[in-house]
């Protein structure tokens, strides 16, 4: 006899396919695009399948099978979805599927079943479907999706800007704060390079690992996924076929295209990482050691720029000059910025120049206080 427990978790599993279900029907009904809606309609199936698997879970356990409807967050969702289209809707129904594309991997009744793997798959696919323009999956969308054209240039202009103003802005206040208790040039000078190098090892560190933890990271997600290729050949082949057909290619064209790629035991895994986990299996995510190094040069590169006047200048002359200089940079820093965002050059450089001021601002004013009070 299952215990009480064990039924309560039976009963949230099927409301949660329900809703699923009733999703994924409401997004089909609504999507122009048929080769989409044919998927939408699928994993709607797979949805109500995995709904009637814990059905049988609780008939087995002596329990009623309750009448359900959808919940009132799926009942909103569908809503929202009919008033203003579904890609209004489609980043939070990923996000909701990306939190529990783990939930059966380690339930007893679900952990041996088809049902984990399938999960994973509809949070990828919804995830690849929200991830594009309401116009559609085709062009250039679909070949930035398939991995062939993937830009490393906007995260690596990301940052390089994000990683100078970072050492710009905190020794910029760094040193600020520290003339305004008003020490002599020498300590100011002293703090702002000890300033520098503690923040761009810090920044190097946290680099470091982060890109070391995202490596490990998809090398345990591409050992999985070659358990699963080599355990259930038939399942990744159809995961596969989903994706391509979400990316907007014709049934007809999508199933012959993942069967060809999955039988070449070469490029099975590569593929699968590329187009499954968005992972390249030979890049990783890049060098962790590349990453520490560039990130411990953009921080010193903008770090220096405050201190600098410190070495040839005294006095007020100094912190005029260290406040020009780094209103130059923190305005460069700003138009830089619109090359991600798309923002005018002129307002964008203007709100990095106050921002930046602020915090210097700031410090200075925190550093007179306390100057004057243990001169006092």
């Amino acid at each position: 006899m299952a215990k009480r427990k064990d039924v309560a978790r039976y009963r949230a599993n099927l409301q949660g396919e329900v809703n699923s279900a009733a999703l994924y029907c409401t997004l089909a009904e609504l999507e122009p695009k048929p080769q989409l809606a044919e998927v939408y309609r699928r994993m709607a199936e797979v949805e109500e399948r995995h709904a009637q698997f814990w059905e049988q879970k609780l008939r087995l356990a002596d329990e009623p099978v309750p009448l359900l409807r959808p919940g009132w967050q799926s009942r909103v969702l569908a809503w929202l979805a009919k008033r203003f289209g579904s890609q209004f809707v489609l980043p939070v129904a990923a996000t909701m599927e990306q939190l529990d594309r783990h939930g059966y991997d380690a339930q007893p009744e679900s952990r041996t079943t088809t049902l984990p793997t399938e999960e994973r798959s509809h949070a990828l696919l919804l995830g690849t479907i929200a991830g594009v323009s309401p116009a559609g999956m085709e062009g250039g969308t679909l070949a930035r999706l398939e991995g062939r054209h993937r830009a490393i240039g906007g995260n690596a202009l990301r940052a390089a800007v994000l990683g100078a103003n970072d050492g710009l802005v905190s020794n910029l206040s760094l040193v600020m704060g520290v003339a305004g208790a008003d020490l002599s040039e020498g300590a100011i000078l002293i703090t702002g390079l000890a300033g520098l190098l503690a923040g761009a090892a810090s920044m190097a560190l946290g680099e470091w690992l982060s890109v070391q933890s995202s490596r490990e990271l998809y090398q345990r997600q591409i050992a999985i996924e070659a358990q699963e290729l080599a355990a259930v050949p038939d399942e990744e082949k159809e995961e596969l076929a989903l994706i391509y057909e979400a990316k907007g290619l014709p049934k007809d064209e999508a199933r012959p295209l993942a069967a060809r790629l999955i039988a070449d035991e070469t490029s099975a895994l590569k593929t699968l990482s590329r187009e499954e986990l968005g992972v390249d299996p030979e890049e990783l995510g890049g060098s962790a050691w590349v990453a520490a190094g560039m990130s411990f040069m953009l921080f010193t590169i903008g770090a220096m720029l405050p201190v600098a006047p410190f070495t040839f200048l005294t006095g007020a002359h100094a912190v005029i000059v260290s406040l020009g200089v780094s209103t130059l940079a923190l305005f460069l820093i700003g138009a830089g910025i619109t090359l991600l965002t798309g923002r005018d050059v002129l307002s964008s450089g203007t709100r990095q120049v106050l921002f930046g001021l602020a915090a210097a601002g700031l410090t200075y004013g925190i550093g007179r206080v306390i100057g004057v009070t243990l001169a006092g």
